[in-house]
C-alpha cells in the first residue's frame, strides 16, 4: 500500500498551497485533482486578480513563491498595490512546476471513490480509493492509497460527504453562481482613457500605465443609491433588448498580467435562485450565462470605445460556486468573531476581506467592511474524524462569515496553515 504523510484531494486554490507547503516541509505529498490543471478557480474558473486582504496577512509563503515564479515568466504585475494580478495560462504551467520542485506527486483526472477507516483508531481514515474520471476505471484497487492524514480541498466537501461527515445548515437562499470570461483583442489604452473621462470614482475605476502597457479596472451593478459612470449605457442596452435586466445586476472587468490586449469579466451572476449541489441547476446556470456572455460580448463592442475588434478568447471551464456545503469542524467561526476581531491561539489567517455576500435580488447584496479578523485552526478539523482537514470556501463556518472567508488569499493561507500544522504533528 502506497503510505503517503499526507493526500490533499482537490488541487484548486486552498489544495495547491497545501500541497506546496507540505512537500517543502518534507513531507510526503499526494495532490488529487479531477480536472487536467492546478488552480481551480484562478484557472479553470478564470478568477483574476487575487483580491489584497490586508497588510497583516500570516501563511503567505506560498503565495509569495507562486508571485515570484509568475512574475519571472510574464505572469504577474503589481497594479494598485496589489502583487495578485496574473496570468490564469500561465499559472497552469508555474503549478505544475512548483509541485514538481517539491516533490509532490500529482494525479490528474482521478476522484476518491472509497475511504476505509482505521480497525485499531476511532475517528480515523485509513485509506482511500480512487477513479479515473476519463475512462470510468477504478485505479489502485489492488494497492489502496494511504494516509496519515487527509485533507478535503474539494470545495464542495466531495470527499467528506462520501464518508459521511456532519455538516453546517444553510438556512440562507444559495448565492448566485457567475461564469467568468475573456475577451481579446482590445485597445485598453483608448478603453482606458474614456473610462477616466466618465467616470471620476477611483474607488470604482483605476487606470495605470505599468512599463507602457495599459492596466485598469471599472465595475457597474444594478444596485441604486450609487452613481455609476457606466449605468446610462447598460439602461440604453436594455431598453431597446440588446441586453436582458438581469444581465447588468453585476458587471466587473480587470487586465491580466502578460495580456496587454484582454480583459477578464467577473460576470454573469445568475439571478434564479438555482442549487451549486444540484447537477441539474448547475448545468441549466452554465447554459444561462453562456448565452449572457455572447449579448455581454456584443454590448461591450458597440458600447465601449476600444472594443471594436474585441471578441471572446475564453469562458471559464467551471462556474464559480460562492458558497455550498460546509464542514461542522471542531469549532464553528462567527459573524461575531469575525466582527469583534477575536483572537485565536492558533490563527490560519489574518484578513480584512469584507463580508461579501451576494443576492439575487436589487439592493440585497452585503457588501461590509470591517476590521482585522482572524480564523482558528480549529475550524479546518473535521468534528467526526482525527486526521481529517478542510481548507477552502467549505470551511466550517457560518453563512456570513464564509462571504468573507471564501476569497482566493484566505484560501492560500488556510492550505498552508493546515500543512504547516501537520508537519508539527508528525515531528
Amino acid at each position: 500500500m502506497d503510505k503517503y504523510d499526507i493526500v490533499i484531494i482537490g488541487g484548486g486554490t486552498a489544495g495547491c498551497a497545501s500541497a506546496y507547503t507540505a512537500g517543502k516541509l518534507g513531507l510526503k505529498t499526494l495532490l488529487l485533482e479531477k480536472s487536467q490543471v492546478l488552480g481551480g478557480t484562478m484557472t479553470s474558473g478564470l478568477v483574476v486578480p487575487v483580491m489584497k486582504s490586508g497588510d497583516n496577512q500570516i501563511n503567505t509563503d506560498f503565495y509569495n513563491a507562486l508571485v515570484s515564479e509568475l512574475a519571472k515568466i510574464g505572469g504577474q504585475v503589481t497594479y494598485q498595490g496589489n502583487s495578485g494580478w496574473f496570468n490564469p495560462e500561465l499559472m497552469k504551467i508555474v503549478l505544475d512546476n512548483m509541485m514538481k520542485t517539491v516533490n509532490v506527486e500529482v494525479l490528474f483526472n482521478t476522484e476518491v471513490t472509497d475511504a476505509i477507516l482505521s480497525e485499531t483508531l476511532s475517528s480515523h481514515i485509513e485509506q482511500i480509493y480512487t477513479n479515473n474520471t476519463i475512462t470510468a476505471e477504478k485505479e489502485k484497487l489492488s494497492v489502496p492509497i494511504g494516509a496519515k492524514y487527509f485533507v478535503d480541498a474539494t470545495g464542495n466537501c466531495d470527499f467528506s460527504k462520501k464518508i459521511n461527515c456532519e455538516f453546517l445548515e444553510n438556512n440562507s437562499e444559495f448565492q448566485p453562481m457567475s461564469l467568468r470570461f475573456l475577451m481579446s483583442g482590445i485597445d485598453l489604452k483608448r478603453f482606458g482613457n474614456w473610462l477616466l473621462e466618465i467616470d471620476s470614482d477611483r474607488n470604482v475605476t483605476s487606470v495605470e500605465e505599468i512599463d507602457g502597457i495599459t492596466h485598469l479596472s471599472t465595475a457597474y451593478t444594478w444596485d441604486s443609491g450609487k452613481n455609476w459612470a457606466l449605468a446610462p449605457y447598460f439602461d440604453n442596452a436594455v431598453a431597446i433588448g440588446e441586453l436582458k435586466d438581469t444581465d447588468r445586476n453585476y458587471f466587473q472587468v480587470f487586465s491580466i498580467a502578460g495580456m496587454p490586449d484582454s480583459l477578464a469579466f467577473n460576470c454573469p451572476r445568475i439571478v434564479e435562485n438555482l442549487n451549486p449541489n444540484s447537477t441539474e441547476d448547475v448545468s441549466k446556470a452554465l447554459i444561462q450565462a453562456r448565452e449572457a456572455i455572447l449579448r455581454l460580448s456584443l454590448f461591450c463592442k458597440k458600447y465601449f470605445p476600444g472594443f471594436e475588434n474585441a471578441y471572446i478568447s475564453n469562458i471559464a471551464d467551471s462556474i464559480g460556486i460562492r458558497v455550498s456545503n460546509r464542514l461542522r469542524g471542531k469549532y464553528i467561526y462567527t459573524i461575531n468573531d469575525l466582527k469583534s476581531g477575536k483572537k485565536f491561539d492558533n490563527p490560519a489567517l489574518i484578513s480584512n476581506y469584507p463580508i461579501d455576500v451576494h443576492s439575487k435580488s436589487k439592493n440585497a447584496s452585503t457588501c461590509e467592511k470591517t476590521g482585522e479578523y482572524q480564523l482558528p485552526i480549529e475550524s479546518l478539523m473535521s468534528k467526526d474524524y482525527d486526521n481529517l482537514f478542510v481548507v477552502g470556501r467549505c470551511l466550517s463556518a457560518d453563512y456570513m462569515s464564509q462571504g468573507a472567508l471564501r476569497v482566493q488569499s484566505s484560501c492560500f493561507s488556510m492550505g498552508e496553515a493546515v500543512a504547516k500544522y501537520i508537519k508539527q504533528q508528525l515531528s
